[in-house]
């Protein structure tokens, strides 16, 4: 069984490139609507350092979804799209301003205003592309896979919010033309050729060997009395041309070499060595993977890793996505029931967003859910986003789950997760993802 929600409507700030309510905001998505996009790009086209990036997504072959499936489909594909790039953003942009909007149709467009190496650019596109080619989740049999074509720009002196969209759309165009390219520069300068993949894999993996690969911990806090709880750990990638690199992009470049395996390995050793320095009582949370899942030996590793360190299962969440669980479902619970059985306890990430299938509450050993940030979105405003987080709240403690509220950013969010019957929370309220050194000092804060 599975649901589709529609992702809250929010109106664009254009001091924060963050977007909040809406009059014109496109009402499937949630996202910016054109007009919403073309002001934004006035007012940071207007600023003395622009610093401009932007990119144009197309879906191929989403005329054939609706052609094929109906319109209830192109809707479900439409709102999966934007919610991966709402998360990517999120992901890739911690510390810049960013925007994301629908044009129309399956035409996305993907803008920040930060400072954006070319081929840092050209690998968040690439990785962009990656996860919007993924399976669906929920998706109707015979659903045919998405083929994105992206069409990417830097603003220069003079450029006009007309003239940026103009072109991009004149480069997604010549794209459609060309079989097996999905993605081509807009340039008015010469500007140096972007790193290969193979290039990119190899650098990552000598990070791995060198150990240059790092963690943040966003803190996680109890909804009850604001006490701090533990936090999840989150991997970063500082490569010097293409910037700070994680979450699924991080991923895609670690599946494409072959890597997996020995990322998951260095953030579980670096999450549970960094645990063991945190106050006694507070837990670490652990992002396990399709690839992970797919190894029958993986809770063996991990009860040998937690056992020759010294740490106490007990102290660990490991959090699944419904990403993860596309593969052999069976083999998944079974691992994830071995290492609950262990002490340690299992969440559902990202719950709430597009399709979710409410079988995997019924059929693996959970412990909590986590609410993905788009559920907060609205409910301080709209009723029936209030609604429907009550409901999902109210089916998670008839079956005895906890539940943690992600993406809280404002008083009024935590209030109504603590009033509506979560447990617990994490965001940009009380904290972003800290250094070691600065969790530990907030957690002594905390103490």
């Amino acid at each position: 069984m599975a649901a589709r929600r529609r992702l809250p409507q929010r109106r664009m700030d254009c001091d924060t490139g963050w977007m909040e309510s809406p009059a014109t905001a496109d009402h499937l998505t949630g996202l910016a609507d054109a007009a919403q996009a073309r002001t934004m790009l006035e007012h940071w086209l207007e600023k003395s350092d622009a610093r401009v990036h932007a990119l144009l997504l197309v879906l191929g072959r989403f005329d054939s979804v609706n052609l094929a499936h109906g319109s209830v489909a192109g809707d479900f594909v439409l709102t999966e799209v934007a919610r991966r790039i709402t998360h990517f953003g999120q992901d890739e942009f911690v510390d810049g301003e960013w925007f994301a909007a629908r044009l129309e149709g399956g035409k996305f467009l993907l803008t920040t205003r930060e400072e954006c190496s070319r081929e840092r650019w050209q690998f968040l596109a690439e990785a962009l592309a990656d996860a919007i080619a993924q399976p669906l989740a929920g998706a109707n049999a015979g659903m045919p896979q998405l083929w994105p074509h992206i069409a990417l720009i830097r603003a220069l002196a003079g450029d006009d919010p007309a003239g940026m969209l103009g072109r991009l759309g004149d480069a997604q165009i010549a794209l459609k033309g060309e079989a097996g390219r999905r993605i081509a520069w807009i340039d008015r300068d010469e500007t140096p050729v972007g790193m290969e993949s193979a290039q990119i894999e190899a650098e990552l993996r000598r990070a791995l060997e060198q150990g240059a690969v790092s963690l943040r911990f966003q803190p996680q806090f109890s909804l009850a009395d604001d006490s701090m709880i533990g936090a999840e750990a989150l991997v970063r990638w500082e490569q010097p041309l293409l910037g700070s690199v994680g979450g699924e992009a991080l991923l895609r470049i670690a599946a494409r070499a072959d890597l997996t395996t020995q990322l998951t390995r260095r953030v579980v050793g670096a999450a549970l060595k960094a645990t063991l320095a945190w106050p006694a009582g507070l837990k670490c949370s652990i992002n396990v993977t399709a690839a992970d899942l797919a190894v029958a030996r993986f809770p063996q590793e991990m009860l040998d890793m937690t056992g020759d360190l010294g740490v106490d299962p007990a102290r660990l969440t490991l959090e699944i996505t419904e990403q993860a669980l596309l593969g052999d479902l069976d083999l998944a619970a079974r691992s994830l029931g071995l290492l609950r059985d262990a002490g340690m306890r299992i969440a559902l990430d990202d719950f709430g967003a597009g399709f979710c299938n409410f079988g995997y509450l019924k059929y693996l050993p959970l412990d909590c859910i986590k609410l993905d940030r788009i559920m907060l979105d609205g409910v301080a405003e709209n009723p029936r986003d209030r609604a429907v987080l009550r409901a999902v709240v109210a089916m998670a403690q008839a079956l005895g789950l906890e539940i943690l509220a992600e993406g809280v950013e404002n008083e009024a969010q935590r209030r109504i997760a603590a009033e509506e019957g979560c447990t617990a929370y994490q965001g940009f309220l009380r904290a972003k993802p800290l250094t070691q050194e600065d969790f530990l000092q907030m957690a002594g804060d905390f103490a």
